[in-house]
């Protein structure tokens, strides 16, 4: 699809946050087809709902001081490019493309020494620019990543918090290594997943939810545990001779869990944390970090974009289980529907469609 010349404005359903309060408005807005240098205007196709979303939804704490209301919310998704601007040359208009959702500035020291994943200037769409809960969505080119046009659409717009499962599970690899997952939700199930596709010898799924136990346990993990009814660092223990795992995927943000982990590592393992604490972490660090020689290695979005070629290897290599993850399909429009589910926990990854007809 190439979008006309002459069409300065497009109409389009969107998901905002605009009270400050629990749950999402879908309401009608124009965006401008103008284009600043190096942006495109993407035709949304398919999105999907994260855990940053539901913060918002229930407009929380961390929702309170981050955001600017209103805002167009969402920033996963795949779609397809309408037009480019003047100056663009790495993508065209046809490509069907995924977003690498932080926009970082290039200028800042961790961006020009090849470390963009920490810029200190990351704005992330669908937090602090409008983002892709909607119909058209503009990006700049350098954050489209061009897809198969063979891939499942709906595997595409779960990418983005894929490649973030990916990164925490591959920094310290994990091929013949027994591996941790803390939190089986939808990225801790993702977890699972890419362990088992990069030959972990045995997983390990640590996972209160009963539906996510069950999906982890679908999934491939050799072992679930269930921390309310066991005794997590010893049946860790117990099966792994005593010794503990040699890589522990950290995805909850459980203080709790986040503690036991430091029980049950294996002395000179590495532990990758993704999940955001809430709460203060309490460790013995001389005897658990220090004198067991761990290495502690914090997971902050993707590499961009060696990241995103492995997440990219991995759907075409047929490894992955992406149909079970995904586990409910809805309409935008349905998008507080989606936010009861991700808060119920009895889901994978939500996919939702955005729709071409307006409403008033």
């Amino acid at each position: 699809m190439k979008l006309d010349d002459n069409v300065k404005t497009l109409s389009m359903m969107a998901v905002v946050k605009d009270k400050p309060e629990k749950g999402f408005s879908f309401q009608k807005k124009t965006i401008s087809t103008d284009l600043k240098p190096g942006e495109v205007l993407v035709k949304v196709l398919t999105t999907s709902f994260c855990g940053t979303d539901y913060h918002i939804y229930t407009y929380d704490d961390w929702a309170k001081g981050r955001l600017k209301l209103p805002l167009t919310v969402g920033h996963e998704f795949s779609g397809e490019i309408i037009k480019i601007a003047a100056d663009v040359e790495r993508v065209k208009v046809g490509d069907i493309v995924s977003a690498e959702t932080h926009i970082i500035c290039d200028t800042c020291e961790f961006c020009l020494r090849g470390e963009g994943h920490i810029c200190e200037n990351t704005e992330i769409i669908g937090v602090d620019t409008d983002g892709c809960f909607a119909r058209y969505i503009k990006m700049p080119a350098a954050n489209c990543f061009v897809n198969s046009k063979d891939v499942n659409p709906l595997h595409l717009s779960i990418q983005e918090p894929l490649g973030n499962a990916v990164h925490t599970i591959k920094h310290f690899g994990v091929e013949n290594k027994s591996v941790a997952v803390v939190g089986c939700g939808p990225l801790g199930l993702m977890g699972v997943d890419v362990a088992k596709a990069y030959n972990a010898k045995q997983v390990i799924a640590i996972e209160v939810n009963e539906y996510r136990r069950v999906l982890a346990k679908k999934l491939g993990a050799d072992l679930v545990i269930n921390p309310l009814e066991e005794d997590v660092i010893q049946a860790v223990l117990d099966a792994t001779d005593g010794r503990g795992v040699d890589v522990v995927a950290e995805f909850s943000g459980n203080k709790t869990a986040i503690e036991q982990a430091f029980k049950y590592i294996k002395a000179g393992g590495g532990m990758s944390l993704l999940g955001l604490p809430a709460e203060k972490i309490t460790m013995d660090l001389a005897n658990d970090i220090v004198f067991k020689g761990i290495h502690i290695y914090g997971v902050v979005g993707r590499l961009i974009y060696d990241t995103w070629y492995e997440v990219k290897r991995l759907i075409e290599s047929g490894k992955l289980h992406l149909d079970d993850i995904i586990t409910h399909q809805l309409r935008l429009q349905d998008v507080n529907e989606a936010a009861e589910i991700m808060g119920s926990g009895n889901c994978g990854k939500i996919v939702m469609m955005p729709e071409d007809d307006i409403r008033e």
